[in-house]
């Protein structure tokens, strides 16, 4: 018998693909001319070689399609033998995918200098707005800047950016489909909450939402940024492990008031990070609602949550003390319009400006005297 490239493709037309109900040929899945080799001698077999191309590395019908195209292949190359010839066939199917597999971990993010961690201890202490409006300060200071909302289960970016009703879209970037983030006052942005009802609870078990978080990382557009700030949840949670073992974090800056029970739990985001498996560096403290300063009597700070409680801990712990910002109506009318503090030149926006500005020196010193953050290894 003698076996050409178009009795394979004809083989191939006989296999349908689950994922677009059509052949093989028709879903145009055949990457290349099937090559053909000819046996030496009456011993040998006819070689095939088949390059089939599937939509990802994770196609679910990948195996039983490559098994259904062998079977095939095989059938028809010895329906043409004739009685008592050799009808033997090696068949090789390789397989390539339209979408580029995920980058392993380490390798995420080759784009990005800087992955700056906010964190506290606790909810309620304004880590969210702090997040925001070093994000925004920082582009404003005229770094490239994004932005990961990653309280999968609390996403509050949309809301403070003002871009709730924002549905990124999916973009193709070196043979991959990725998710483009929403830019707005010079960040790029991404959150849960531009993919889930906001009106509607997130029930979710602790693997899918770090594997949600996972997408959000890995499977972004981020391109090139010089900081990344990731808006952590409170307290300390799988959330916060999924980011260990996923990014190498520069540093973590940690966001309290001054008031003591606040100060305890930021204690413990302290510790987590200096976890001897997790030696990520504290860049410093924030001290929000340092003070209430009214609107009309700007002059006056009254020390509603306590005095300067954070500065303490900050030199308890040898860690720069990066601000002190005050509470004043603006801070929060600016977050629920969706216009965070940072965009304007009141003494809240200088504040957030100077914040900037003193995380940035941090940053450059850490990396000037240590070595970069390793990610947290995972263990069973």
């Amino acid at each position: 018998m003698t076996i050409y490239p178009k009795i394979i493709i004809d083989a191939l037309a006989t296999v349908t693909y689950a994922g677009t109900k059509k052949n093989l040929v028709e879903s145009n899945m055949v990457a290349d001319t099937p090559s053909v080799a000819a046996p030496q001698n009456d011993n040998e077999p006819w070689k095939v070689k088949v390059v089939l191309e599937f939509p990802r590395d994770t196609d679910p019908f990948l195996k039983s399609t490559v098994k259904s195209a062998e079977a095939a292949i095989k059938y028809h190359c010895r329906q043409l033998a004739a009685p008592g010839e050799n009808a033997e066939v090696e068949v090789t199917i390789e397989t390539e995918f339209k979408s580029k597999p995920r980058p392993e971990v380490g390798q995420m993010l080759p784009g990005v200098k800087n992955i700056i961690a906010v964190s506290s201890g606790k909810g309620g202490v304004g880590k969210s707005t702090v997040a925001a409006n070093l994000a925004i300060a920082l582009a404003r200071l005229g770094y490239k800047v994004g932005l990961l909302d990653t309280d999968i289960f609390g996403p509050s970016m949309p809301k403070m950016f003002g871009v709730e009703d924002e549905r990124p879209y999916a973009v193709h970037v070196d043979g991959r489909d990725l998710i483009a983030p929403v830019e707005k006052y010079g960040v790029k942005l991404l959150s849960i909450g531009f993919f889930v009802n906001p009106q509607t609870a997130t029930l979710w078990r602790g693997g899918m939402a770090c594997n949600a978080l996972k997408q959000l990382i890995a499977d972004a557009d981020w391109g090139e940024l010089d900081y990344f700030i990731l808006d952590t949840p409170p307290g300390t949670s799988d959330i916060h492990l999924t980011l260990l073992q996923t990014l190498a974090i520069t540093g973590a800056v940690i966001v309290s008031t001054p008031q003591q029970v606040a100060l305890a739990d930021a204690r413990k985001g302290v510790d987590m990070y200096r976890n001897d498996k997790v030696n990520v560096p504290i860049l410093g403290l924030i001290e929000n609602m340092a003070w209430f300063t009214p609107a009309e009597l700007p002059e006056n700070k009254y020390y509603i949550f306590g005095k300067e409680g954070c500065k303490q801990l900050a030199e308890e712990l040898h860690v720069p003390l990066l601000a002190q910002i005050p509470v004043v109506q603006s801070i929060c009318d600016s977050g629920d319009l969706g216009e965070p503090a940072a965009l304007g030149d009141t003494m809240t926006g200088m504040s957030f400006l100077n914040l900037a500005q003193a995380v940035v020196t941090v940053v450059n010193r850490r990396n000037k005297e240590q070595p970069p953050t390793k990610i947290v290894g995972t263990h069973s």
